[in-house]
C-alpha cells in the first residue's frame, strides 16, 4: 500500500510542552514504527533529489535514520555529521546558533573527496542553524552540495527560507504551522 504526504503527516505525533512549555514537539518515532509510512518518507526524499549524489550526509541524530535509509536505497555512501567531540578522527567543525548560546557540528576531514557531490538530510528543519552548519562543512571539505532535504518543515521558524535565501536547494515532505 502506497502512502502519500498526508499519510506521512498523520503518522507524525505532536507532543505539546516537550522539551519545555510552549513547544509543539514533532515526534517521528510514530512514523518510523509504520513500515509503509517510513518507506513513503524515504521514497519522498528520494523523489526530491535533483541528481543522484555520491554521498548522503545525515545530521545527528534523527537525520541518521533517514539518511542511512536513503543512502541504501540509492546505493551511495553515508557521511555522518555529528556534534563536536563525537568523532574519533581529525575533524572540521562549524558553529551554529542555539536559542541560548552556540553549538558545533563536525565531520571527519577525510569524509568526502574534494569534488564529490553530497546531499544533506535531516528529519526536521526549524531555524536552519544546524542545516546551514552542515552545508558549510560539506562545502569546506571541497565537496559540491546538491541540496538539503527534510521530512518536516516548521515554516514559521524560517529555516527553509533562510537556506533558500542563501542559494541552497531545499526539499521538504510535510509542514507543520507553529513551532
Amino acid at each position: 500500500m502506497s502512502k502519500g504526504r498526508d499519510d506521512i503527516r498523520r503518522l507524525i505525533r505532536t507532543i505539546p510542552g516537550f522539551p519545555k512549555p510552549g513547544v509543539q514537539f514533532r515526534d517521528i518515532t510514530t512514523l518510523l514504527l509504520d513500515r509503509d509510512g517510513f518507506a513513503a518518507a524515504v521514497e519522498g526524499l528520494s523523489a526530491g533529489l535533483e541528481e543522484k549524489p555520491d554521498l548522503i550526509a545525515g545530521i545527528e541524530a534523527r537525520g541518521f535514520v533517514f539518511a542511512a535509509a536513503l543512502a541504501h536505497q540509492l546505493g551511495t555512501g553515508l557521511l555522518l555529521i555529528r556534534k563536536q567531540g563525537k568523532l574519533p578522527g581529525a575533524t572540521i567543525a562549524e558553529e551554529y546558533a542555539l536559542e541560548y548560546g552556540t553549538d558545533q557540528l563536525a565531520m571527519h576531514i577525510d569524509a568526502c573527496a574534494p569534488g564529490a557531490s553530497v546531499h544533506v538530510v535531516d528529519d526536521l528543519i526549524a531555524t536552519g542553524g544546524s542545516a546551514l552548519a552542515a552545508a558549510r562543512l560539506v562545502q569546506r571539505a571541497g565537496a559540491r552540495l546538491t541540496g538539503l532535504s527534510f521530512v518536516i518543515d516548521l515554516p514559521d521558524l524560517g529555516g527553509a527560507d533562510l537556506l533558500r535565501g542563501q542559494g541552497y536547494s531545499v526539499h521538504t515532505l510535510v509542514e507543520f504551522e507553529g513551532d
